[in-house]
This record gives structure tokens, sequence and C-alpha cells, in this order.
């Protein structure tokens, strides 16, 4: 049986987890695979004054989530979530800056025999510190060896693990005769809370330029199908104003006809060379000017009228 000790310090640790849901109102969900306790608490250290870590028996997390479920349902996506070795981050900072502070913990580790590989590990070839009693182990995994002024020498460079293979107990061993630290562990952030939801952290790497360029696009979109189905939205009067504006400059060029807008087109359609001055291109001798600006009044002029919104409107005639 549970000494009262023990039963005591299960309710103080109850009753500070309701008290970091009643402080905080987001969190973290990591786990803390591989992780010990002296880099935990190394973690704490680095983390204080920015977030609080709790650790604790999924049993009683859950127990302590089911009783704060009465008046808040929405934590019942936390406790659906707390399986394995898993911990909770309470903190009322930016995750998103929070988590790069988090996982940028990491201490370096030994390769373990059962453990899934995280990078792939090659060991480069030439002289290591292995005395020539290790030649029978070097060969036993199939890697070339010589003897070079009384140590072993690796003649070729050696593709020892694979990211996401398990670690054999010959491959951990030779890399701890070697001194190789090949992997590092940490906290990892499986899942955020914030404002009563719990989702993937991949959803903090958006940055508010990626949800302005979406909208924006969507925008776009609209607009355009507003157009071509002849239907006024908050998104489309602003383009069925400039290509009802671009109809009365084309009718204005192919006619006589002026109005305030066009005055400055028609001068232009008149005498090209009055603005050679303003271009902002290489300069061009006062006979070749005239004639390029014409045949580029003449072309522009027909790329207008060729491009004039009848499709778009069908016909144009409301406009």
């Amino acid at each position: 049986m549970a000494s009262k000790k023990t039963k005591d310090r299960k309710y103080e640790l109850a009753d500070e987890l309701e008290q970091h849901f009643a402080n905080y109102s987001k969190l973290f969900m990591v786990t803390v695979d591989n992780v010990g306790s002296n880099q935990l608490h190394e973690i704490r250290k680095n983390l204080r004054g920015k977030a609080v870590i709790y650790c604790g028996k999924n049993t009683q997390m859950r127990r302590v989530l089911r009783k704060l479920e009465v008046d808040r349902p929405e934590l019942e996506q936390i406790r659906s979530k707390l399986k394995l070795n898993v911990a909770l981050v309470f903190t009322d900072e930016d995750l998103s800056s929070l988590k790069e502070d988090i996982e940028a913990n990491k201490m370096p580790a030994a390769a373990r025999a059962g453990a899934l590989a995280q990078v792939d590990v090659t060991i480069e070839k030439g002289v290591t510190a292995l005395e020539p009693s290790m030649t029978s182990f070097l060969q036993a995994l199939n890697i070339g060896t010589k003897i070079t002024k009384g140590q072993i020498e690796i003649i070729n460079d050696v593709h020892l693990l694979t990211a996401g293979v398990k670690v054999d107990q010959s491959q951990a061993a030779l890399l701890q005769k070697l001194n190789i630290l090949p992997f590092a562990y940490g906290l990892v952030v499986i899942a955020c809370f914030d404002g009563g939801s719990l989702f993937s952290p991949e959803v903090l790497q958006i940055k508010p330029e990626q949800i302005l360029a979406s909208f924006t696009a969507g925008c776009r979109n609209v607009a355009a199908i507003s157009l071509v189905l002849n239907t006024p939205t908050t998104v489309s009067v602003p383009y069925s104003i400039l290509l009802a504006f671009r109809n009365l400059l084309a009718m204005s060029a192919a006619t006589d006809h002026e109005f305030e807008g066009s005055k400055q087109m028609k001068a232009y359609l008149k005498d090209p060379s009055a603005f050679a001055g303003a271009s902002t291109g290489p300069a061009t001798s006062s006979k070749a000017a005239p004639a390029a600006a014409k045949k580029k009044t003449t072309s522009e002029e027909e790329d207008e009228m060729a491009a004039a919104p009848a499709d778009l409107f069908g016909g144009g005639d409301d406009y």
C-alpha cells in the first residue's frame, strides 16, 4: 500500500496541475523520450520565466482533466492525447518563439541498441584510436582496415547507420569505442493548445505573409468569377470600373470625342514628340523618336482595342 507521504505528494501534484491550468492559457504537449533528469533540469532552468514544465503520470493527469472538463470541456482534447511518455509545458508567451527555445535544448547522445537512428551516420576513412586487437571486431562488421603505426586505419568511408532503421548492438558498440555521439535528444513538441483548440505544431510555422497572400489570391479568384458571370461583388467593382474606363479611352482614341480623363491621351496621340523628354529610357534622336513613338502608339492602340472587355461584359453596352 502507498504510504501517507506518497498519497500527500500525489494530492500536491494534482493541485499543482489544476493551478497551472488556471494560471496559464497556452501549453505544449511534448515527448520526453531519452531525456534524463539532469537534462530536464537544465531545460527547466533555460525556460525559467517563460514556461513551466509539468511531468506526471498519465493516469493522474487524466483524472485531474476529467474534473476540470466539467467547466472547461475543451480540455478533453488534451486528455485524449495523454499517451506514452509525455509532459505538459505551460506558458503565456508566444508559442512560435517558445517552441524554438524548447527544441533548441538538445544534448548529444550515444547510439543505443534497439533505438531508431535519427540521422545517417558515416564513419570517414582514416586512422582511429582503436588498438590492433579490435581488427576482428571491425571485420565482423565488413569494415576494411589495416594497421598503421600501431593503430587501426579504416580504408574506406563506411555508411554505418541509416535514418529510421534500428541500431544493432555491434553498431552501437563501435560508435561508443570511436567516441562518436551521433544523436541528440530533447523535448519534442507534438501538439499545441491555444484559444481552446489543440492543433499540430506545424501550424506555428505559418507566417502572416502567407495568410495575407492566400487571402489576396482568394479575392482575385472571386473577382475573376464575378467579372465572367457579370455579378458585381465588393472585390470585382473596382475592376469593373477600370475596365469600363478602358473602354471609354479606347472609344475616345478611335473617335473625335474627348472627355476630361482622355485629354492627356489625346494630346499624346496628336504629338508624341512632346512627351519624349519624360521618357526614362535611353535618349533617341529627334528623327527616330517620333517614328518610334508613333509605332508604339499604334501598337498600343491596337492592343487596347483588341483587349476591350467585350467578352467579359457580354458586349460592353452597359458601360
